[in-house]
Formats: C-alpha cells, sequence, structure tokens
C-alpha cells in the first residue's frame, strides 16, 4: 500500500543534501563578491555551480575555491551553455510589459509582434528603424527609453506629445527630421519606462522582446529578426 510512496520519500532525502549544498555555495560566493547572487543551480558539467549575479552567468566549483567568467562550452555540441542560460533567465512574461506606454505600430496583418527599448539619440537604434521599416505583417511597440543625454529625454518627450507618435518617431529615426511637439503632455510613460527598463536590468539600447518573452541586446541583422519572427507559433 506504501510502496509507491518509497520512490517519493528516498528522493526527497536525496534533494536535501543537494540544497544545502547549494545554500553552503551561496553563502561562500556572495561573501566573495560583498553582494547577494540571484540563483545558484548546478551547471551539469565538471561539477560546476551556475552562479546568476548581477545579469550575468560566473562559474564556481563546491568550494568556491575558484571563479570562472565567460562562456561555457559543450563540447559534443560546441553550442554556448552560458548563453542558452542568459536566454531563460533574461526572459520575461510578455503579458507583464506595459504595452500601453509604448509607441504602438502595425504594418499588414500584425500578427507577428516585436517589442523594442530604445533612445532617440541611439545610432544602433537608428540602424535598426531601418531593417525595422522593412518588415511586414509586424506590430511594433517601441518603449522610449532615453538614458543617454538630457537631449534624449527632450526628444523623448516633444515625440511622446506629437499627435502622431509613430510618424514622430519614424520622422527623427529615418530622416533626421527633429521632433515639433511641444513636451506639454503627460509624459509620465517616459519615467515609468525609465524605472521598468531598470527593473529588467535594460543597460543599452536597442533592447528586443520576442513574443515567447526572449530578451536580444543590440541591433540584431535582419535575418535574425525575420527567424525568430517567424519560429513564434
Amino acid at each position: 500500500m506504501f510502496k509507491p510512496l518509497l520512490p517519493l520519500v528516498l528522493a526527497a532525502g536525496l534533494a536535501l543534501p543537494a540544497l544545502a549544498q547549494e545554500a553552503n555555495v551561496k553563502k561562500a560566493i556572495e561573501a566573495k563578491l560583498g553582494a547577494p547572487v540571484t540563483s545558484i543551480t548546478k551547471a551539469g558539467y565538471l561539477g560546476l555551480y551556475e552562479v546568476y549575479f548581477d545579469g550575468q552567468i560566473l562559474y564556481t566549483d563546491e568550494k568556491v575555491s575558484a571563479i570562472l567568467a565567460g562562456n561555457l562550452i559543450d563540447a559534443k555540441t560546441m553550442t554556448s551553455v552560458t548563453e542558452e542560460r542568459m536566454k531563460k533567465l533574461n526572459a520575461i512574461k510578455f503579458s507583464d510589459l506595459p504595452l500601453n506606454q509604448a509607441i504602438k505600430q502595425v504594418k499588414g496583418n500584425g500578427k507577428r509582434v516585436l517589442v523594442t527599448f530604445e533612445d532617440p539619440n541611439c545610432g544602433y537604434c537608428k540602424r535598426l528603424a531601418k531593417d525595422l521599416a522593412k518588415l511586414d505583417n509586424i506590430t511594433l511597440y517601441t518603449f522610449l527609453y532615453p538614458i543617454l543625454s538630457e537631449d534624449s529625454i527632450k526628444k523623448s518627450r516633444q515625440i511622446w506629445c506629437a499627435a502622431d507618435q509613430a510618424k514622430a518617431w519614424n520622422d527623427w529615426m529615418l530622416k533626421g527630421k527633429v521632433p515639433a511637439g511641444k513636451e506639454d503632455c503627460d509624459t509620465t510613460a517616459i519615467i515609468n519606462n525609465q524605472e521598468f527598463g531598470q527593473k529588467l536590468r535594460i543597460t543599452g539600447t536597442p533592447t528586443l522582446f520576442f513574443a515567447d518573452g526572449e530578451r536580444v541586446g543590440g541591433a540584431i541583422p535582419m535575418a535574425r529578426i525575420e527567424q525568430k519572427l517567424n519560429s513564434i507559433k
């Protein structure tokens, strides 16, 4: 009668030492780093522990005798274990994004969805804008995220206060036409974007979010954007 419970009891007994060891590693590595870490898990390679700290991954052994930084490569597949883990750790719940605080553009049927956090004075954002202008059947949400200068804040306010926000944004990013908006509307959304971006540890622009929650930093190639958008069902 009680036999089916036995594997569960044994599994629980085995899990306790593992959890205790992770707790010990966490305490020791935090002492070394002088700051709290977000998570500690077994990396699955060489007995290493994965340490997720300040938006990055480090590795250490159970005695914290060494700390490794950089990509961990799976020798069988020659893929970066670190990059794959970062995708998962940095992924978000897409429904948590406050899309009402973004500039919305719909092209074609709008079925594919892409979110970007951008600074109007970001050169890489302007490069990305040229690629995004070529996309069809897409809904774009652009969060104004001025982090480069006071002028970035001014331009963001002017764009947000424009009668046609999308046109004002595209005119500036694609044509260099300075926004003519007055800054006399409610620009709370921009402040909220800055606070929200900080919570997500967005430190550079552009930062992209796809509908499956994957986060990508930087102006990635158009082909990669298309491939990712088409892979999401």
